[in-house]
């Protein structure tokens, strides 16, 4: 019925690494999708980029068209949003589905009614084969049950907040499906987290019931929580009770004064037998999630998403975008302090089986993710640019020692993926795959640019823009450009925006973190080029472009030159103002047995030159042994600034590595 010819081969500077076959692309969600759409909308649509501008045009059709191809279970309403026809309505107070009432556990779990007895999840812990779990999908239903059985015994109601300071494990997943069942608001972080973090959250949001495990494991050590979580406890009033899991076979804390407050997992799941799960439907737009931004600014946002917001998008981005089956094996390296937990999570509404891993991606060594892929018939691989930066830097090459045969999509997002990155993947992990560079954020909990099974893969770029949101990037004078660097805007409403951000009176600081910079248009913060082609090419976060000479510069460009290098394991680059200029610093990591001598400076600059410009090269270049990074290892360029310029760094409680920073203080390299 569609043609998918390929219409920009010819017009594309960048390289294509992968290209679907017409099998792949006849048997994918979103040629099915496609297909159905034409029939009900009588349009005919050629390719991705034709689609992609329909949904946006037609932004109402396509989400309320999308309810309808992903089975979503709840009642949809008469209405796809509040706007009367040909309304002037801002983008930010636009209301999706107001009429809809709908659960998001129920959505999630719906997939057991058809094969109770397949693995809903299958879990790994570092270096201990002998932890591995499998959860079916009857078995699955049956602890939500217990679970929410004991919220309700707790008063538990719509609007309550639970918490999880947990590892990335499956109670942690059936903790947050009770919560979502019987209509409250789950929120957590990851153990790695300080006492201090986890109270600056947690202090904002409230919860009434803390899940905690006693510890977890990273890179072959036993790390205990019981401690932290006695510390928590007593700034945390608000918490009646705490659920341990004995993960780490450490000792609860009988002897603390808090001890009344605390449960076993097993006692409280013991207490209530298995029935069928009493699902509260809420409204659409009722809150799901509390995720918080890094913090490296100031104190931590908290930001709310909603049930139907999430459920949608993420059924959107999973099914469509990643064409993800029942039946397939998603894996995402994350922690439950990044948004990508939550979008592993939705995958179960797709039918999926989800592969948890908990540990170090390099414990023992850098097989270890590889072997369980290899193992669990992973089909989609999800984790970070860095992370595949450290794989080609150690010299890793699954594809020589790993068969994969099931992997079809890997998935990158943390950061910006080099376009070496890319060769990399294709060279050493494997060669027949579709590589989604994707990139969105905690704000949105979803996807700005992503990928589809249909279009092929150019070297460096992200595939293309999210269905339905109509992403632009604007230039300096806020007009949209093509071909250019500037600023990733969204120019229309969708369902996935937040509900707002937890006791934020007004919506103040809600506008002003999204909605001040241009009139009705969502402001992202990220600096970013759209090709001829739909795609997305990143350079790095907008408020740490460099400015030298008032020339605009992303620092993704120069870590592409940079970290490749042998004598450089990682680098971070800010702009110090300068005799009323900015001048570029550059700080590099040494590989072992490096020195950063007058030599290997002039091999630097001479790199960035020729592959950049003259205006790339750094002024300054020095040696730290350190990077720092927040805990989910993205570079915190801000506050290395903030540090050079003796400024305070509000918030160094959510950098994994806080003490990194004393070697970028008091330079005296950098006042002269």
């Amino acid at each position: 019925m569609m043609s998918m010819q390929d219409h920009h081969l010819e017009e594309a500077s960048a390289p294509i690494l992968w290209q679907p076959t017409k099998d792949s692309i006849h048997d994918s969600l979103l040629y099915q999708f496609m297909v159905e759409l034409s029939e009900r909308e009588d349009t005919l649509f050629h390719d991705y980029q034709q689609l992609h501008h329909w949904s946006v045009r037609h932004s109402e059709h396509f989400w309320d068209r999308l309810w309808d191809f992903c089975g979503v279970i709840g009642d949809k309403g008469d209405r796809v949003t509040d706007c009367p026809p040909n309304s002037t309505e801002p983008a930010k107070d636009t209301l999706w589905f107001p009429d809809a009432r709908l659960n998001f556990a129920e959505n999630l779990l719906a997939y057991g009614n058809q094969a109770p007895n397949k693995d809903a999840i299958v879990f790994h812990c570092e270096g201990q084969p002998e932890r591995r779990q499998q959860l079916s999908w009857q078995a699955l239903q049956q602890q939500v049950s217990q679970l929410s059985q004991y919220l309700r015994a707790q008063g538990i109601t719509q609007g309550d907040v639970v918490a999880g300071y947990l590892p990335n494990l499956p109670q942690t997943l059936i903790a947050m499906l009770a919560t979502s069942a019987v209509g409250a608001i789950w929120t957590s972080t990851s153990p790695d987290f300080g006492v201090d973090s986890v109270v600056e959250r947690f202090g904002q949001t409230c919860p009434k019931i803390l899940f905690a495990a006693d510890g977890y494991f990273y890179n072959g050590k036993r790390h205990s929580c019981t401690d932290k979580v006695n510390a928590m406890l007593s700034e945390l009033h608000s918490v009646e009770k705490v659920v341990l899991i004995p993960f780490a076979s450490l000792n609860a804390p009988t002897d603390s004064p808090l001890a009344e407050r605390y449960q076993d997992w097993h006692d409280v799941l013991a207490a209530f037998p298995p029935a069928p799960i009493q699902f509260e439907r809420v409204a659409f737009n009722h809150p799901l999630y509390i995720l918080y931004s890094s913090g490296t600014t100031g104190k931590p946002k908290c930001i709310v998403h909603s049930v139907g917001g999430i459920l949608l998008n993420h059924l959107k981005e999973h099914m469509l975008h990643s064409n993800v089956n029942p039946g397939d094996r998603v894996f995402y390296f994350t922690t439950c302090g990044w948004m990508m937990w939550n979008w592993m999570a939705s995958g179960l509404a797709a039918g999926a089986t989800l592969i948890l891993y908990d540990g170090s991606p390099f414990y023992p060594d850098g097989n270890v993710l590889w072997d369980m892929a290899d193992q669990e018939g992973v089909t989609l691989f999800g984790t970070s640019a860095k992370y595949l930066e450290a794989l080609e830097k150690q010299g890793y090459q699954p594809e020589k020692t790993h068969q994969l045969p099931y992997l079809r999509t890997l998935c990158s997002t943390g950061s910006v993926l080099a376009p070496e990155q890319f060769d990399y993947v294709y060279q050493s992990i494997k060669s027949d795959l579709q590589l989604a560079s994707i990139s969105g954020g905690t704000d949105i909990c979803g996807c700005f640019a992503i990928g589809n099974p249909i279009s092929p893969v150019y070297r460096g770029e992200c595939q293309g823009r999210s269905l339905g949101m109509d992403v632009q990037v604007y230039d300096d004078n806020g007009q949209s450009v093509i071909e250019a660097q500037g600023e990733l805007v969204c120019c229309n409403s969708f369902p996935n925006q937040p509900v707002g951000f937890w006791n934020d009176e007004g919506d103040q600081r809600y506008h002003s973190a999204y909605w001040e910079v241009y009139p009705n248009t969502w402001h992202h913060g990220d600096f970013i080029q759209l090709t001829r082609h739909g795609g997305l090419v990143f350079f790095g976060r907008s408020d740490a472009v460099l400015n030298p000479g008032g020339v605009r510069i992303g620092t993704a460009e120069i870590y592409r030159q940079v970290n490749p290098m042998d004598e450089i394991t990682d680098s971070i680059v800010i702009g110090q103002n300068w005799q009323n200029d900015v001048r570029v610093v550059l700080f590099v990591q040494l590989a072992a047995g490096h020195q950063l001598d007058e030599t290997l400076q002039a091999k630097i600059r001479q790199r960035i030159k020729e592959h950049c410009s003259p205006r790339h090269v750094p002024a300054v270049i020095l040696a730290v042994t350190d990077i720092p990074r927040t805990k989910s290892g993205k570079l915190v360029e801000l506050a290395v600034r903030n540090v050079v310029h003796q400024q305070p760094v509000k918030n160094v409680g959510a950098l994994a590595n806080p003490e990194a920073l004393e070697q970028y203080k008091h330079r005296p390299e950098l006042s002269c």
